[in-house]
C-alpha cells in the first residue's frame, strides 16, 4: 500500500520532519490568501468574529392561540432583534404552562418569552428561566409595533444592544431580580453565529407608574442623539414566581388591577353619572309642582334710584276724533264696483 500511494518515477526517499503548526491564537488569516503561486483561486474569507461562542443563551419566543393581529406583529419584531431567539407553533389553550419547559428542551432553549391571551383583549407575557426558575408574570398594555408607528430609526438586523436599566432596579429586590433576568434575556450573547459585531441600538427599561416601560433607540454616529426605532410597550408586573411558569410566591404586585377590575370600576363610575343626571332630572320636576314663594320686597331695593320731576296731569275732556279705518273704504269701493257690474249687466241683457 505505500508503494502505491508513491509518485511515478519516484524512489523511497528519506522521511521528511513535519513542522510544528503554530498555535490557533498565534496564527493569523488573512482575508483573502491565494492558494497557489500560479492559480488564480481564492480561498473563503474567515468569519468577522475570531472569538468563541461561550455564553450560549437561546431564548424560545411564542405564543398561546386566540392573539390578535397587533401581538403577532410584537413577537415578530422582538424575533428579528433578538438573533439568539427561536420560534416554536402556538400552544393549545387547554394544555398546562409547565409544559412550556418540555417544549424548551426540545428546542434547547433556556429562556423563554410567552404571550398568553385572554378574552381576545388581555395580553399576558411570561419571561421565565426553564426549567429551574425564577419566572414572573406581566400584564401587556399600550403595544406599538414597528409597522405602525413608521418611526425613523434603523438599524442593523442581527446587531448587538446595549442595555439601559432604570436607577429604581437597584433600589428593590424583587426589581434587582427583575433586571438579571432582563439582562439573560434580551442581551444578544457574544460571538452569536447569527449576530452581528456591531452595537448600535439600546434597550431601555425604566420604571414610571409602577410599570417597566420599554423602549428601542438607534444611535447616531455622528452626534451620538438618539433615535426611535420601536417597538414599545409598558408591562405591568403581576407575581414572580420562584419556579418556572409556578412554584412559590416571591412577590406580588399590590399596585396591580386586574382588567376586569378595572372594566368593571369604568362601568360603575358611568352608571354613577347616569344615576346623577337623573335625580337631577327628578329634583327639578319636584321643584316645578311646588307653588312658588313670594319674596318679600327689598328695602334696600330702591335706594340709588333717582326720583325724576313730577308732570301736571292733563285732563282730556273732549273726545277724541275717531280714526278713519282702511276696511271701511275698501267695502265702499267693493260696493260701487258690484253696482257699475249690475248696471252693465242690464244694459246689456
Amino acid at each position: 500500500m505505500a508503494a502505491a500511494k508513491r509518485k511515478r518515477g519516484a524512489g523511497p526517499g528519506p522521511k521528511k520532519k513535519r513542522a510544528k503548526k503554530a498555535p490557533k491564537e498565534v496564527e493569523e488569516k488573512e482575508p483573502f490568501s491565494v492558494a497557489s503561486a500560479g492559480s488564480e483561486e481564492h480561498q473563503i474569507p474567515p468569519p468577522v468574529s475570531q472569538g468563541k461562542w461561550r455564553n450560549k443563551e437561546r431564548v424560545l419566543i411564542f405564543s398561546s392561540r386566540g392573539i390578535d393581529f397587533r401581538t403577532r406583529h410584537l413577537m415578530k419584531d422582538l424575533r428579528t432583534l433578538m438573533p439568539h431567539s427561536k420560534a416554536d407553533t402556538k400552544m393549545d389553550r387547554k394544555d398546562k404552562l409547565f409544559i412550556i419547559n418540555e417544549v424548551c428542551e426540545i428546542k434547547n432553549c433556556n429562556k423563554c418569552i410567552f404571550f398568553e391571551a385572554k378574552k381576545k383583549q388581555d395580553l399576558y407575557m411570561w419571561l421565565s428561566n426553564a426549567p429551574q426558575g425564577p419566572s414572573a408574570k406581566f400584564l401587556v398594555q399600550n403595544i406599538h409595533t414597528l409597522a405602525e408607528l413608521k418611526m425613523t430609526g434603523n438599524c442593523l438586523r442581527g446587531s448587538r444592544p446595549l442595555l439601559s436599566f432604570d436607577s429604581t432596579f437597584d433600589q428593590h429586590p424583587h426589581y434587582a431580580l427583575l433586571k438579571e433576568l432582563f439582562i439573560q434575556i434580551f442581551s444578544t450573547p457574544q460571538y452569536h453565529p447569527r449576530s452581528q459585531p456591531f452595537v448600535d441600538h439600546v434597550f431601555t427599561f425604566s420604571i414610571i407608574d409602577h410599570r417597566i416601560w420599554f423602549r428601542n433607540y438607534q444611535i447616531v454616529e455622528e452626534d451620538a442623539t438618539l433615535v426611535e426605532i420601536g417597538p414599545r410597550f409598558v408591562l405591568n408586573l403581576i407575581k414572580i414566581f420562584q419556579g418556572s411558569f409556578g412554584g412559590q410566591t416571591l412577590y406580588e404586585n399590590p399596585h396591580y388591577q386586574s382588567p376586569n377590575m378595572h372594566r368593571r370600576a369604568i362601568r360603575l363610575a358611568t352608571a354613577a353619572k347616569f344615576r346623577e343626571k337623573q335625580q337631577m332630572k327628578e329634583l327639578q320636576k319636584v321643584k316645578r309642582k311646588e307653588e312658588k314663594t313670594l319674596v318679600p320686597e327689598d328695602p334696600t331695593e330702591a335706594v340709588f334710584e333717582t326720583p325724576a320731576e313730577e308732570k301736571p296731569v292733563e285732563i282730556q275732556l273732549v273726545k277724541p276724533d275717531p280714526k278713519p279705518s282702511l276696511k271701511k273704504k275698501k267695502n265702499k269701493l267693493y260696493q260701487r264696483q258690484r253696482k257699475l257690474k249690475k248696471k252693465l249687466g242690464r244694459t246689456g241683457a
